[in-house]
């Protein structure tokens, strides 16, 4: 049972926001503000989705990608946060789970996940 002015104000703020229709499996980018000093710049952050979680304005998204070297680098995101400018769905994955931790212990081409291909 949530309070009804919370209920109103979240939905507020999620109508601000557009966030495009992905899942985990989805390869996404996200423009990330960054703040250095006084300055901000915006830096794209592209990865899989391995997880999607919570509801309403606490929705929280968990992007892996890998890095130098071939490090694994997860970051999470809240989705209605003001430093994620857009996302964009880059390409479209087949999964068979709703949480991808598994590709942690998985390294090249078994890391891979297969393309949706929609008829």
């Amino acid at each position: 049972m949530r309070n009804k002015y919370i209920e109103n104000f979240e939905k507020a703020q999620i109508a601000e926001k557009n966030i495009p229709d992905f899942r985990a499996g989805d390869t996404v980018r996200l423009a990330v503000t960054i703040k250095e000093g006084d300055k901000t710049r915006i830096q794209n952050y592209e990865g899989v989705c391995i997880a999607k979680r919570g509801q309403g304005t606490g929705a929280t998204i968990t992007v892996r990608k890998i890095g130098a070297n071939g490090v694994g680098i997860e970051r999470i995101f809240p989705l209605y946060t003001d430093s994620v400018e857009e996302i964009t769905v880059v390409r479209r994955g087949r999964v068979r789970r709703a949480k991808l931790f598994y590709l942690r212990s998985l390294a090249g081409k078994k890391a891979r996940i297969k393309e949706l291909r929609r008829k």
